[in-house]
């Protein structure tokens, strides 16, 4: 028989023992004033608690006081607390301990009236792709510092050995990393449409005549070849040719046996290789090309964490993906991109099918038109929600900033929106990979990401997220754990050998931070992209208490919990550690020195 257990004799004052507020509705009245309050009121009357530097600042109304729960930063200025940006030199967003006062000096009567600066952990994860820029050592370990979450490894670019580097200076940096492990992300090429060599860019100006032929190796002024024998039977006249997603396009006028004659509707700089797709239409390639087969292999020997699978039209390129890699033993989650015409009637079984999801932005928006495009986005991000399965937005996040060092602020606002409609992820691709400022990129992100996440309103979960589930006793604990996280304001703790609870406790959104504490190093790799959670590894015992105890003290040595705080305990999931087969637990403890 399941049972929830919460463990009063570690919790004290948490409203759920015995006396005073042990009476009916003295926990719900303890902590309504904990509800965050919005922008309506931004200036508010303060008074100092007391005069020595560093004391905590009481704030009338109610403010979420938890040093877990997303908030606004605040700073002091005559005598009104105000909003900061992370921009402001008195506060490192980047740093885990930015706090005012300590949670646990506070008198139990005042902290629902009192504002401690967080220990807040982004929540959103960010994927950075790897290129000339960034495949150094050096600067692989600040773009994690900077709050990369995931290392995309693009096989449309480089070779084995390049890549091969990568995956070794990663591995390296994950085993002097505390709890911030980066996780590998292999991204296949996909059966892409390019133009040939040319030897010098050529300016194609409105009204010109074009030509795309199948013979290789040609590229004059009028001419170029393409890479796809196909490429004529798969376009009609009428049909809208775009090159580079849109930045040039040309209209079908006529065809050949071997040529396509083309007009130029909007001109450019052609330039050698540039991608090609044929508005409403995709190519009928192949989704796994010889070459990406060739890169799942080097995948499969090197045990990364991911793949991101291009052109997914259907799921039985997911299935046929999975059955290799279930024949090699290989422990790799399928992450579909979404970014073909095709794949669009299919969505709902490719999701089914496969791990997670990619909103590939870029070559969506070539083939369908481009107001469809966030509908589209909104829609994956919810079926992903509903399923249980991670997402990841990607694509144009802040091109700007490949030639700039700032973002549009349109820019901003894109990053705004994924973080709001419940992305797992957020991705950077040229930014970091070839340019010029992949640094102030990673730290846009991270700070747009955190602020927004600090504005929201507590989630609630989608209302069909408990069929991807429902065979699993563990679902019903994860959404109690979470609801005590956003009652108490508590992080939560679990401990996990396959990730299973730790993924479920993330589709639910919990206020306080997921810290997942597992025996697998391949487990906390690739909990890294998962939405809130923070994965830590830790040698399990035979003993559970002495388990719990040794991962309270290392969240208290790296400052990740404090002494006074409540944190919710949770033995769940599909297999279980210390408990018996049929009985789950949540306890509700107090941090101890």
């Amino acid at each position: 028989m399941a049972s929830m257990l919460v463990n009063s004799s570690c919790v004290a004052t948490c409203g759920v023992c015995a006396g005073e507020e042990g009476r009916p509705g003295a926990l719900l009245e303890r902590y309504q004033g904990l509800r965050k309050q919005g922008f309506a009121g931004r200036k508010r009357n303060v008074g100092v608690s007391g005069g020595r530097k560093g004391e905590v600042v009481r704030v009338p109304g109610p403010v979420r006081a938890t040093t877990f729960r997303p908030g606004r930063y605040v700073k002091e200025k005559a005598g009104s607390i105000i909003p900061v940006s992370p921009e402001d030199g008195r506060i490192n967003f980047l740093e885990d301990d930015v706090r005012m006062g300590p949670y646990s000096d506070l008198p139990a009567e005042s902290r629902g009236a009192m504002w401690v600066k967080p220990v807040f952990q982004r929540k959103t994860k960010i994927v950075c792709t790897i290129g000339p820029t960034s495949n150094t050592k050096e600067m692989i370990w600040k773009l994690a510092d900077g709050g990369m979450n995931v290392a995309r490894l693009n096989m449309s670019h480089g070779d084995h050995a390049s890549h091969k580097k990568v995956i070794d200076l990663v591995r390296e940096f994950n085993k002097e990393a505390n709890a911030n492990v980066i996780a590998l992300m292999l991204d296949t090429k996909g059966p892409e449409v390019r133009s040939g060599d040319l030897p010098q860019p050529i300016m194609l100006k409105k009204g010109d005549p074009f030509t795309f032929t199948i013979k290789r190796g040609v590229g004059t002024d009028t001419c170029v070849s393409v890479n796809y024998d196909d490429f004529v039977n798969d376009v009609e006249s009428g049909d809208t040719l775009l090159i580079d997603g849109g930045m040039m396009s040309l209209e079908v006028k006529s065809k050949t046996h071997e040529s396509v004659l083309c007009e130029v509707l909007d001109g450019g700089e052609l330039k050698s290789r540039r991608h090609l797709n044929v508005r409403g239409k995709s190519a009928t390639l192949p989704s796994i090309t010889e070459k990406d087969w060739e890169d799942i292999k080097f995948g499969v020997e090197n045990k990364v964490d991911f793949y991101a699978l291009s052109f997914v039209k259907d799921a039985e390129v997911v299935h046929e993906l999975k059955a290799f890699l279930k024949e090699k033993s290989a422990d790799i989650h399928v992450i579909v991109k979404i970014e073909s015409a095709d794949s669009i009637p299919n969505l709902q079984s490719i999701l089914d099918a496969a791990d997670g999801a990619m909103v590939a932005r870029g070559d969506l928006g070539a083939e369908l038109p481009i107001e469809e495009v966030p509908l589209l986005q909104g829609e994956i991000i919810r079926s992903c929600r509903a399923m249980g399965k991670p997402v990841i937005v990607a694509t144009n996040m802040l091109e700007s900033m490949i030639t700039h060092p700032t973002p549009t602020r349109a820019e901003v606002s894109d990053i705004a929106i994924a973080v709001r409609e419940g992305a797992d992820a957020v991705m950077l691709s040229g930014e970091t990979a070839h340019g010029k400022y992949p640094l102030k990129a990673v730290r846009v992100m991270h700070t747009v990401a955190m602020r927004t996440e600090a504005t929201m309103p507590e989630e609630e979960p989608p209302a069909n997220l408990g069929r991807a589930f429902k065979t699993h006793m563990s679902e019903m604990f994860a959404f109690h754990a979470t609801l005590i996280s956003n009652t108490l304001g508590t992080s939560i703790l679990v401990f996990t050998r396959t990730g299973f609870m730790a993924l479920l406790l993330s589709h639910y959104r919990p206020v306080g931070t997921i810290f997942a504490f597992t025996n697998d190093k391949k487990v906390q790799s690739r909990l890294a992209l998962y939405h809130g959670v923070r994965a830590i590894y830790i040698n399990f015992t035979n003993d559970a208490e002495e388990t719990f105890c040794n991962a309270l003290s290392v969240l208290q040595k790296r400052g990740m919990v404090h002494d006074g705080e409540e944190v919710a305990l949770v033995q769940s999931g599909r297999q279980p550690i210390w408990r018996s087969e049929y009985t789950h637990h949540i306890q509700v403890r107090r941090v101890r020195p």
